[in-house]
């Protein structure tokens, strides 16, 4: 498929020299002559690279390759931004609002090319693992789809997970990894066997032991996605204990990472107030007090004494049942 690339100038001679460049070399040009105009385009028909001039009427470039890579939606279209000889200035704010290249006018041809080559290499590449991570998350849907007790359960693990993260005072940038740890948390599940899973009775030590195996199984389940290094450790360490008779490694307090003791917190809150194969839901009094019990031995005691309150307080928000799995991830 001819890739698209959006020309986004308000000099006409620019955009014709670059438009005769790009369609002689079987790219298929868009164009937009100002930065308002350019977000519009983006909207109606995301390209492939944009290439971005730096002054323009209504919207400057810096401003619009800000909103795109603010954008989850946008955020990984490739930016190269048009910039004058020795434009240190001009440069220095590109990197902090996100570009990814930069451009001299006047174009070596030449180096043009082989600059919109590397960078659309790199919007494949991107473009794969987007790909891979859908099928990843389909597979978290997929260990839900075995279980009728559990249905809803990553939803709720999901948007539990990132409350309390804010409660917590998490950095914004650590939460997407949170809330996908959330929804990711037993995708190692798929590995074990559905006659385990669906057990209505006590478990043989056997059977456990291989239930216990799930945590590492999603780690690695999630090697492949982007935010692997931020993930894999939520999902590998969700079953630790504060006092460190968890599985799978024994860590213990602060030692077990941040995201899985608040993902543990919410996930075992979740299975107490909902029915299982083995028992009824426990109620809600029973499963706060049960959270406080285990508080300092099973759970962080901080995020737990945080979790409490945002429920007695109806502070905790119960996520849309309408929204599919997938659209929670964004």
């Amino acid at each position: 498929m001819t890739a698209k690339i959006l020309i986004v100038d308000d000099d006409p001679g620019i955009i014709d020299l670059l438009v005769r460049i790009l369609t002689r070399d079987g790219y298929t040009p868009i164009i937009a002559r100002n930065g308002v105009e350019a977000l519009e385009q983006v909207e109606r028909e995301p390209p492939d690279l944009i290439l971005l001039d730096v002054t323009m009427p209504l919207l400057d470039g810096f401003a619009v390759c800000k909103r795109l890579k603010d954008n989850e939606a946008t955020a990984l279209i490739p930016v190269t931004m048009l910039t004058g000889l020795d434009d240190r200035d001009n440069r220095q704010r590109g990197l902090e609002v996100g570009t990814d290249d930069f451009l001299t006018k006047p174009f070596d041809t030449s180096l043009l090319r082989a600059r919109i080559i590397s960078q659309l290499r790199l919007k494949r590449l991107t473009d794969q693992l987007e790909r891979t991570e859908h099928v990843i998350f389909m597979l978290a849907l997929a260990v839900e789809a075995k279980d009728s007790y559990t249905e809803g359960h990553l939803r709720r693990l999901a948007s539990y997970s990132e409350q309390l993260a804010i409660a917590a005072d998490v950095p914004l940038h650590q939460l997407k990894a949170i809330r996908f740890g959330g929804l990711l948390h037993d995708i190692g599940k798929i590995s074990i066997d559905d006659a385990i899973l669906r057990k209505p009775s006590a478990l043989t030590p056997e059977e456990y032991e291989q239930i216990k195996q799930h945590p590492e199984y999603g780690a690695r389940i999630v090697q492949p996605m982007r935010f692997a290094a931020d993930v894999a450790p939520i999902i590998r360490h969700h079953h630790e204990s504060w006092d460190g008779h968890g599985y799978p490694t024994g860590l213990c307090g602060e030692e077990i990472p941040l995201g899985a003791r608040i993902v543990a917190v919410v996930d075992a809150y979740d299975a107490m107030m909902t029915d299982r194969p083995y028992r009824r839901g426990l109620g809600l009094d029973e499963a706060l007090h049960r959270l406080q019990a285990g508080s300092g031995t099973q759970w962080d005691p901080h995020l737990v004494e945080l979790f409490i309150a945002m429920v007695k307080e109806g502070r905790l928000r119960r996520p849309s049942m309408t929204q599919s799995l997938l659209e929670a991830q964004v």
